[in-house]
């Protein structure tokens, strides 16, 4: 059975795909990555400082803050990518770096589809039960869910910490994961392991949730004749199919890596090409969000007119739907989770480096 050393040199020599293309593969992941650094860390930059300094703290801010800073230190850290790569993937910057810049690409990618998950639970309990979110719904409570998501990140992406390392002599060092160092068949197992669970607790089992909690809003909605308020849903949804198809791709190419790995199937070529595409669109869905914040649900011109600040007030808010009550021609506007009726006064009441995995 093929050692762990000969499996490494084969993964990570690219010898299936013509030169020509995976130049053009790598110019346009750098131009990617750099994009993504440039805009990414202004962006969420801008929604830290406003949102954590000048907004009031409701449920919806403390939630997309933490958002923000998920994405503004995976962003902080491509520096450290964009050289490696530019570098033909030397990496010169030691082994604890090596094992954080990975580690913190998993670290982000768990608490934002978490956050995700937790925004979508938050907006169906708002809808299927306006009285008890009234009355236990807090920014509080808000931080304290925040918290759990970022230890839970950070345990799941732990692995990656211990099992990233720097390979090589001091001419040319790779920076690579080893999930064993010389039994292949533990190598291979854990490889398996680790894309089904990255798979299924960081990508299918929150997109179920959050298709279940959507479903449920839906119907809600309508068997109450409910309509959408604009910008907040559509900034969610924005945000989530953001998510969806920017590490889509990514989980894709893993479970193609895992079939070349197994000796399954000959995937290297796909693997080649699709591994640097899909950690770039990885990048730039930490990069995106600040940008959806601001267009979504605003007239272009308007965009440009509106401080920033309002911009974000308004897709934060959480003024969440309108209701025509009892087929009444009057419209309402609930605020805070919280309906107002008119007659009846007010109820109390969401790795990254090429061939790493």
């Amino acid at each position: 059975m093929e050692n762990v050393t000969a499996l490494l040199n084969r993964t990570y020599n690219y010898t299936s795909t013509d030169t020509d293309t995976i130049r053009i593969v790598h110019t346009f992941s750098l131009v990617a990555y750099a994009v993504s650094f440039l805009l990414g860390t202004t962006g969420n930059g801008l929604v830290i400082w406003i949102a954590g300094l000048k907004m009031k703290k409701t449920v919806s801010v403390v939630l997309f803050l933490n958002l923000a800073i998920a994405n503004f230190i995976l962003l902080s850290f491509l520096p450290l990518r964009i050289t490696s790569f530019a570098l033909n993937f030397h990496w010169p910057f030691g082994n604890f770096l090596c094992k954080l810049n990975s580690s913190i690409v998993f670290v982000n990618m768990f608490v934002s589809v978490f956050l995700l998950t937790v925004i979508s639970i938050d907006r169906c309990v708002c809808v299927v039960f306006p009285v008890w979110t009234q009355k236990h719904r807090t920014s509080a409570m808000a931080s304290m869910v925040a918290i759990i998501l970022w230890i839970c990140a950070v345990l799941f992406s732990v692995s990656y910490f211990i099992m990233r390392r720097t390979s090589g002599s001091e001419g040319y060092v790779s920076c690579v994961t080893n999930f064993h160092k010389t039994d292949y068949d533990t190598y291979v197992l854990r490889y398996r392991v680790t894309v089904i669970l990255r798979f299924m607790c960081g990508f299918f089992i929150p997109f179920t949730v959050i298709a279940v909690c959507g479903s449920v809003i839906i119907l809600r909605l309508r068997r109450n004749r409910f309509t959408v308020l604009t910008k907040p849903f559509k900034v969610i949804i924005a945000v989530l199919i953001s998510f969806f198809f920017s590490w889509l791709p990514f989980h894709v190419i893993s479970f193609l890596k895992m079939s070349y790995i197994s000796g399954e199937g000959n995937t290297l070529k796909s693997v080649e090409i699709g591994f640097p595409i899909a950690s770039s669109l990885a990048y730039l869905s930490s990069c995106i969000n600040p940008l959806l914040y601001v267009f979504i649900g605003q007239d272009f011109k308007a965009t440009f007119t509106t401080p920033i600040q309002i911009n974000l007030e308004n897709a934060f808010s959480e003024d969440i739907v309108r209701c025509d009550y009892m087929s009444k021609s009057v419209t309402t506007l609930v605020s805070n989770c919280t309906p107002h009726y008119p007659a009846k006064g007010r109820i109390d009441s969401f790795d990254t480096e090429i061939l790493e995995g």
